[in-house]
């Protein structure tokens, strides 16, 4: 599925880098994009056979895939953003853009006041 995924994308031109989880990490998927120019980062399973393709430094990018994870997790607490009550576009934009600004001031107001108390 990736590559009619690749070929459904609303950009002009393919990304540089794909991060996938293990279900990524397939030596015939990697030589069919090749050609195509995007890089599979993905760890490797557990049952792999062939010699790894992967090095730690690739995979750190995978580490940091977390944080867009837990991002969307978050505006998942918002239940007027998972039902999608707003017909238009750019209410449901505006009230996105509010989410995110109610979780920064959440983050900065839990670390200035962890901070200053000590704990």
């Amino acid at each position: 599925m990736v590559e009619p995924a690749l070929d459904a994308c609303w950009t002009s031109e393919d990304p540089a880098v794909l991060i996938g989880d293990k279900a990524y990490d397939s030596d015939p998927l990697d030589a069919s994009l090749r050609g195509r120019g995007p890089e599979i980062v993905a760890p490797h399973k557990k049952n792999r056979k062939k010699q790894a393709t992967q090095d730690g430094r690739r995979l750190r990018r995978y580490k940091r895939r977390f944080k867009v994870e837990r991002f969307f997790s978050w505006l998942e607490d918002f239940r007027r953003l998972v039902v999608r009550w707003e017909y238009y576009a750019e209410n449901y934009l505006g009230f996105v853009l509010l989410a995110c600004g109610r979780m920064s001031l959440k983050y900065l107001w839990d670390t200035l006041y962890i901070n200053s108390d000590g704990r």
